[in-house]
């Protein structure tokens, strides 16, 4: 007698998620597991098979059925993405999300983290230059209390295998201009570039995303609620198969994209709130060299007034700098006794900017014949960046804000 056979199931494709690029704060679909890895694909057919034994050999013995490998693939010409499906029967860690209709590595990888069902995501490239193994590391550096763990070819383990100078340069160069552009953001990495990474899922959910290129990361950072972030040194290798899909578009989005972010985290930027704090200043100064210097008010000599006046508005600043714009530095260190040094070091900071701004007043004033008040105001703006840059370096400094808390710019 025959025994009948239950058919098997074909594996199917996971939905692509639409809407808003937001990150769901518990899984969608299904219970959850320890890691979920998006591997974005665009014709990487012939390397895909290989990753994925790679993966499972690296990760099996740490995690046992607790992850999973989520590819998303842009519709391939080269069907990335049935290599995948016909994966799954004998690695059933294998999700597949065959995206149409829109394309790009960001929004690939955010669309496989809405599926994704890992209290940690993570995503790396599928055209073997990112060593799975260092994939190990990242989730030590996790475990360990990290936010978010990123792979470095600029810390120690890491490097390039055969770069030109050329490119190197290139590199090198993004790099330094996003330092330029977003300091808070790229300051915090060593190698803001990468495209390999992971991060708890709660430092990123709920946040709405926008990216534009294939420059993940700096999205992630600038967008996310890091405190912690570590990084595994890792060597990038030469591709093996395949083409490579960097161009000279992508760079240019790469700095649209830095652009882009600059405007909308400059709010919550310490410079920011600087200037506003300077802005409240000003009319402190302002109003009180009127009342000083005036010769309808008390008339008293230019350079007196200015003086008076700009000491009550370098008290003001110190209040309000030292709660709201340093508030996070400040509260490292509290207590009158430490209040009233940074207050010194604000005061003579301030002082010989107020030297630089009388010197300026006076020659704006006296031999430029600007109106006193617009001279005053271009000798402020003058002073603004020496203050800043030399009150966060000395008063306030970055370097004093412990593991737990996030700088800004």
């Amino acid at each position: 007698m025959l025994v009948p056979v239950e058919p098997s199931v074909a594996p199917s494709l996971t939905p692509t998620p639409t809407g808003a690029l937001i990150i769901p704060a518990q899984p969608n679909d299904g219970p959850s597991v320890r890691l979920s890895l998006i591997i974005p694909t665009f014709n990487e057919s012939k390397n895909v098979p290989s990753l994925v034994n790679q993966l499972e050999a690296l990760l099996d013995p740490v995690l046992g059925e607790s992850y999973e490998l989520i590819v998303v693939d842009d519709d391939s010409p080269d069907r990335t993405w049935q290599v995948a499906l016909d994966l799954m029967p004998q690695h059933p860690r294998v999700r597949v999300v065959r995206r149409q209709g829109e394309k790009g590595l960001s929004t690939a990888v955010i669309r496989g983290w809405q599926v994704a069902r890992g209290e940690v995501i993570g995503v790396m490239d599928a055209d073997l230059q990112h060593p799975p193994e260092v994939n190990v590391g990242l989730l030590k550096e996790i475990d360990r209390g990290a936010d978010l763990a990123a792979g470095s070819r600029h810390v120690v383990g890491g490097g390039v295998s055969d770069w030109s100078l050329a490119r190197r340069i290139l590199s090198r160069g993004a790099q330094l201009l996003g330092l330029l552009v977003l300091p808070a953001v790229l300051g915090r990495l060593s190698d803001p570039m990468s495209g390999y990474f992971m991060l708890r899922r709660s430092a990123l959910a709920g946040v709405e995303l926008d990216p534009l290129g294939y420059k993940i990361l700096i999205e992630v950072v600038a967008r996310g609620r890091m405190r912690w972030i570590g990084e595994v040194g890792y060597v990038f290798r030469e591709r093996v198969e395949g083409e490579s899909k960097v161009t000279w578009k992508l760079y240019l989005l790469y700095l649209q994209h830095l652009l882009k972010l600059r405007w909308v985290t400059l709010p919550q930027s310490r410079f920011f709130r600087f200037c506003v704090v300077g802005a409240t200043g000003v009319l402190v100064d302002m109003g009180l060299l009127y009342l000083l210097s005036d010769p309808k008010m008390l008339g008293f000599g230019l350079t007196r007034s200015k003086i008076i006046a700009a000491e009550c508005a370098i008290l003001s600043n110190f209040v309000l700098n030292d709660a709201w714009t340093f508030g996070d530095s400040a509260r490292l260190s509290p207590g009158f006794a430490a209040k009233f040094r940074r207050f010194l070091g604000f005061n003579a900071v301030c002082s010989f900017g107020l030297g630089l701004n009388v010197v300026l007043l006076n020659l704006l004033f006296n031999f430029g014949g600007l109106n006193r008040y617009l001279a005053n105001a271009v000798a402020i703006l003058l002073v603004t960046g020496w203050n800043y840059w030399v009150n966060q370096k000395l008063n306030w400094s970055p370097l004093t804000v412990g593991k737990g808390e996030k700088p800004q710019a």
